[in-house]
């Protein structure tokens, strides 16, 4: 066999199990193919941060200053809309691992589609490169980020304790890339212009790709298959559906019913419909056992918290991209740095936090806080974070990077209490025959989250800004109350599962 062939149809033969490969203790007390994913999600994420944090300003700046010259309003709204999309894109994603081609074979398709996504941002000029290449990167980050998560819940046995520490890690890698993707493509965009740091981050992507297709035939064997595949009659109609969907699109946009100005709101219902499909066509399947179908039911007030948390953190690529470009001061030693850069703050108290969390959890072991406790604690501590911004210094570029690294360090104190933790909690309570599905739920409530994000940031202005922090910020507080209080119902769905 060729090493094209090999690449294109890894054979599972031979394969660890997913059993088998619970037992390996290499990667810091986990399984060693853990290593290949951790490494391939952080160039996927310094691809993936690294062009988002310059993609705001790239919209709103004028054409003097290099960008587009669109009302910094409507540019909120298509950020937070393709971010929302993304994750919507999740759903397809999971549909083609569990019925057409398997969650191995679709992470590296969606993979080559991201990278293609990034080359149009870097070579085609003017909104055509920017709306090839946030359609392709948001349909391949969508194939992704389901079977990436899915395929790191397969190296895990039932009941294995060193799961939710072995998401921590896995989560550790995606803000690696994350923290090193914004300072580079911004300094390039700061000294050589927004297409040469578009242009890293196809570099990035394209290291990704390289280093998963040496490592992927290690994985478990069971990635490898399709766990519910379509019969061979539902093909061609699942094909013409696609076109039509794809038409149909085309279509409104011709006709201007889909614009740049109602993004976030279309985003919004759509990903808001689509959970409500998801949870009836899961819930009413004729194959879930009593269990299962309970486990379910219990996703759906973390759905719920996840969505408010995420409508709040996404904020950091609208909200807080503004901010830090004209509340902040910027000025180190007389040099102004980035606005791209803050966006790497996050990321460096997530690598030295990340690994405290992961062993705090499975130190505690059995004895940890419930994930609804999690989820409650990380809603909360999201909502105070917003209610900080409150007494900050006014004015232009009068807000102390300090502060705002205070701010930042709430976030993601609240974000390790409930992302990865989410993302392991997708695995644990999803049903035999919807497992990459059910992660895909998971990530449509953070796309219902990031649409809202880019909505929510049409109400924010500098120079009424109180409100805005204030009113978000106590919504946030009393979803993650309630949960808390709401702690035993859930947990008793969950049947078992802690």
């Amino acid at each position: 066999m060729s090493r094209q062939q090999s690449l294109a149809k890894p054979a599972s033969a031979g394969a660890p199990s997913a059993s088998e490969m619970s037992e390996g203790r290499s990667f810091f007390g986990q399984p060693w193919v853990l290593a290949n994913l951790f490494g391939v999600e952080m160039w996927e994420r310094f691809s993936f941060y690294g062009m988002q944090g310059i993609l705001l300003i790239y919209l709103y700046y004028s054409t003097s200053r290099g960008g587009l010259g669109i009302d910094q309003g409507v540019a909120a709204g298509i950020v937070g809309a393709y971010g929302g999309a993304v994750y919507l894109a999740t759903i397809l994603g999971a549909w083609l691992a569990d019925r057409v081609i398997g969650a191995e074979r679709t992470l590296f398709a969606a993979a080559c589609v991201v990278m293609l996504g990034h080359i149009a941002l870097a070579v085609v000029p003017g909104v055509g490169g920017v709306g090839i290449g946030l359609v392709l990167i948001a349909l391949g980050s969508g194939g992704v980020k389901a079977n990436a998560t899915s395929l790191v819940g397969s190296l895990y046995a039932e009941g294995d304790e060193r799961r939710d520490a072995g998401f921590s890690l896995f989560y550790m890698g995606i803000n690696l890339g994350a923290l090193v993707g914004p300072l580079l493509t911004g300094l390039l965009q700061k000294d050589w212009g927004f297409h040469f740091g578009f242009g890293l981050a196809a570099v990035g992507m394209a290291a990704g790709l390289v280093q998963y297709a040496v490592g992927r035939g290690r994985l478990p064997a069971e990635t490898h298959h399709v766990p519910n595949p379509l019969a061979r009659g539902e093909r061609g109609r699942y094909a013409g559906l696609g076109v039509v969907g794809v038409l149909l699109v085309v279509v409104l946009c011709l006709t201007h019913v889909i614009t740049a100005g109602r993004l976030s709101d279309i985003v919004i219902w759509v990903s808001l419909a689509a959970a409500v499909v998801y949870f009836v066509v899961i819930l009413g399947s004729p194959h879930l056992s009593h269990v299962e179908r309970r486990r379910v039911w219990a996703m759906v007030p973390m759905f719920v918290a996840s969505a408010v948390f995420w409508s709040l953190y996404q904020q950091q690529f609208t909200v807080m991209t503004i901010y830090s470009d004209e509340r902040l001061d910027r000025n180190l030693f007389g040099w102004e740095m980035p606005v791209s850069w803050v966006q790497s703050i996050n990321p460096v108290y997530i690598i030295v936090l990340a690994g405290v969390f992961a062993a705090l959890w499975t130190r505690l072991g059995e004895r940890q806080p419930s994930t609804p406790v999690k989820f409650g604690l990380g809603t909360t501590i999201m909502g105070l974070a917003f209610l900080v911004f409150l007494p900050m210094p006014k004015g232009d570029h009068a807000v102390p990077l300090l502060g705002l690294a205070g701010i930042l360090l709430l976030f993601t104190v609240a974000e390790l209490l409930l992302s990865p933790v989410g993302l392991s909690l997708a695995t644990k309570l999803a049903p035999a025959r919807f497992k990459t599905q059910m992660v895909a739920l998971f990530f449509l409530s953070v796309a219902l989250g990031t649409a809202m994000s880019g909505r929510l940031a049409a109400y924010y202005h500098p120079d009424h800004e109180g409100p805005f922090f204030l009113w978000v910020g106590v919504v946030a507080i009393v979803v993650g109350v309630v949960l808390l209080a709401f702690t035993k119902p859930i947990r008793a769905l969950m049947e078992g599962v802690h």
